[in-house]
């Protein structure tokens, strides 16, 4: 058999299978072989601490605030040796619906406790103060002036992370 018509029968023999297979599978290597890309984040931590922590966030709020922000990475043994009951106060501060609301309200624009007071559910201006102390002091919330609230920068994307994954 000549090499010309081993070539015709080759090429054949590929249309056939091509027709009841369909195209070959693509072999264009990733990027980064072994690696999946939508663990951009998690790639890095295993890059540059191998067991670890990182939590970051960009945050456009509908204010027109931006927050870039990032924590990290820690080392697992530093988190897993830490006191984590010295997390227990700030952690209760969010374990009430009205603090979380209000802390959502703050975020959007709400700002001044008269104006926080007016909205519905939020119980008698007496228990609003009470909420409100209890965020400050736990330092989800920040007072820059008399009955002005803000969430500080450096909580905004904690507090984010924290209810998000809370909510999986």
């Amino acid at each position: 058999m000549e090499e010309s018509e081993i070539a015709a029968r080759l090429a054949s023999i590929e249309e056939r299978l091509t027709a009841i297979e369909g195209p070959p599978a693509d072999t264009t290597p990733a990027p980064h072989p072994g690696r999946d890309d939508r663990f951009f984040a998690l790639n890095g931590v295993k890059d540059s601490i191998g067991a670890g922590v990182v939590y970051a966030g960009h945050v456009d709020l509908p204010t027109g605030e931006v927050y870039d922000w990032q924590w990290g990475p820690v080392p697992l043994p530093t988190t897993l040796s830490a006191d984590w009951s010295a997390s227990v106060g700030v952690l209760s501060a969010l374990a009430n619906p009205v603090r979380l609301r209000l802390l959502r309200e703050v975020l959007l624009g709400t700002r001044g406790a008269t104006e926080l007071g007016a909205l519905d559910g939020l119980g008698t201006t007496g228990q609003l103060y009470h909420h409100l102390k209890q965020l400050v002091s736990a330092g989800w919330l920040r007072s820059p002036a008399r009955g002005v609230y803000e969430v500080p920068g450096d909580r905004v994307v904690p507090l984010l992370v924290i209810l998000t994954a809370s909510a999986r």
